[in-house]
């Protein structure tokens, strides 16, 4: 039982980035526009979230530095393919490789001046540590599954969030008709390229969020050189079509794919011995088999926003 707490809590710390990055997509492509630079975003998030956090002492700090910066990617990808009206397909993946080639660098740069691998102070890292929940802490096992950091605690806060604003309130109806259908939105009185800006800046952000979470938490607070987001951000990608668009689905696909990321340090050779690279391949094959379900399903009905990766031209309304 122990094991299977531990397998579970694992699982959830290791979604944790995932449901930044999905949420952070959801939120872009409700307003039409498919961002696949979401992997760059994260690097960006990483990289940005752990020198702030390394040089002030703060984990505020870092964060609001991440979102800052993956923001600003963001927000020249909403340039381009908003204002411009550049290919989404494009500009997502010009984004995806600008933000790891300078992540890279910056952070191979960050590492030589040091002269070693930087590591964020453990009195720092403790501000992001797991800590046990009023009242439902006390319940046996499920309380220990339910201590998680406070970052785990904000993604799922901002997807419920997120929930509630699409489905209750009138910007979110705004959003979703941007997405949907931007002539008649327009025709409407509503500011498409306004809710299409503020949708991919403010999901470029949260995607800087998860890649920060994977510097300061998930690769416990030493910079890495290669591998922190490590395609996360391709994940994510795929996990938006997992959970149709929903914010609250969410939640439950990324901890799924948290749980084939933590798996293999919970499976012991006795039982059954694979290789290494096996489990490390799984989350990307689960990825496959979604996208490959995803396509099928199509053809009954899709919740995809019907506008979703094209350019608004509002000459031809």
């Amino acid at each position: 039982m122990n094991t299977l707490v531990n397998f579970l809590r694992a699982s959830i710390l290791a979604g944790t980035p995932l449901l930044f990055g999905t949420l952070g997509e959801v939120i872009s492509e409700k307003a039409g526009n498919l961002n696949l630079g979401v992997e760059g975003m994260m690097w960006v998030g990483a990289l940005a979230g752990f020198f702030a956090a390394y040089a002030s002492g703060s984990v505020l700090l870092g964060v609001l530095a991440a979102f800052i910066a993956a923001s600003l990617c963001a927000s020249l990808y909403a340039f381009l393919t908003v204002t411009v009206r550049a290919n989404q397909n494009v500009a997502g993946l010009t984004l995806t490789t600008f933000g790891i080639g300078i992540s890279l660098v910056l952070g191979h740069r960050m590492t030589g001046a040091i002269g070693g691998a930087p590591q964020i102070p453990a009195e720092v890292k403790a501000r992001l540590a797991a800590v046990e929940l009023p009242l439902i802490g006390k319940i046996p096992y499920l309380g220990r599954v339910l201590e998680q950091g406070p970052l785990t605690w904000l993604a799922v806060a901002l997807c419920v969030a997120a929930a509630i604003v699409y489905r209750r309130t009138r910007l979110g109806l705004h959003v979703r008709a941007a997405g949907e259908n931007p002539a008649a939105a327009d025709a409407a009185g509503i500011r498409v390229s306004l809710m299409k800006y503020a949708s991919v800046i403010l999901g470029g952000g949260l995607c800087g969020v998860g890649g920060a979470f994977m510097s300061l938490v998930t690769a416990n607070g030493v910079w890495q050189p290669s591998g922190i987001v490590n395609g996360f951000g391709w994940i994510a990608v795929a996990l938006v079509i997992f959970v149709r668009w929903n914010p609250l689905l969410a939640i439950g696909g990324a901890f799924v794919f948290g749980a084939f990321r933590s798996m293999n340090y919970y499976i012991p050779d006795s039982v059954i011995s694979i290789p290494q690279a096996f489990y490390q391949m799984l989350p990307f094959v689960l990825t496959i088999v979604v996208l490959l379900i995803s396509s099928v399903r199509e053809k009954g009905g899709h919740a995809q926003p019907a506008a979703l990766g094209g350019s608004y031209f509002r000459e031809e309304r």
